[in-house]
């Protein structure tokens, strides 16, 4: 059982918002689902992500830094997917925060890039493979 089961985004524009997710969401394998209220991905046996309008017109773009979403973090299977996803992101209308670099404050086998999207959810792509085993 995963320790997240669904995660629900408030979005300004529903649409335009899909248009941004959707590729990116496919490409880390989940599938698509639209209801009557919002657009849900899914990866089997794993968390969900839900985009839904907003109540209000006018509420957003979330500013980085204020209380409440930080960034979501997707852990991938490799550099090269790091860079994939990124390339897709932009592909998709999400703007550069960080290119794909390597973190080394973190470890030096952290590698990520950074996107945001036009409701300013940021979300980042990382590859941290574990620490090999010395003998």
């Amino acid at each position: 059982m995963p320790l997240v089961d669904h995660l629900g985004i408030t979005v300004e524009d529903l649409p335009r918002a899909v248009a941004q997710f959707d590729p990116v969401l496919t490409a880390l394998g989940m599938e698509r689902t639209d209801g009557d209220n919002g657009v849900a991905w899914y990866a089997e046996d794993e968390t969900e992500l839900i985009l839904f309008p907003a109540r209000e017109e006018g509420t957003g773009p979330h500013r980085h830094g204020t209380i409440g979403w930080q960034h979501l973090a997707f852990a991938v299977g490799s550099r090269a997917d790091v860079d994939r996803l990124h390339a897709t992101a932009l592909a998709a209308g999400w703007s550069a925060v960080r290119e794909p670099k390597t973190y080394p404050r973190f470890n030096e086998r952290y590698y990520a890039s950074f996107v945001e999207d036009d409701n300013g959810i940021r979300i980042e792509f990382m590859h941290n493979p574990p620490k090999p085993q010395s003998d």
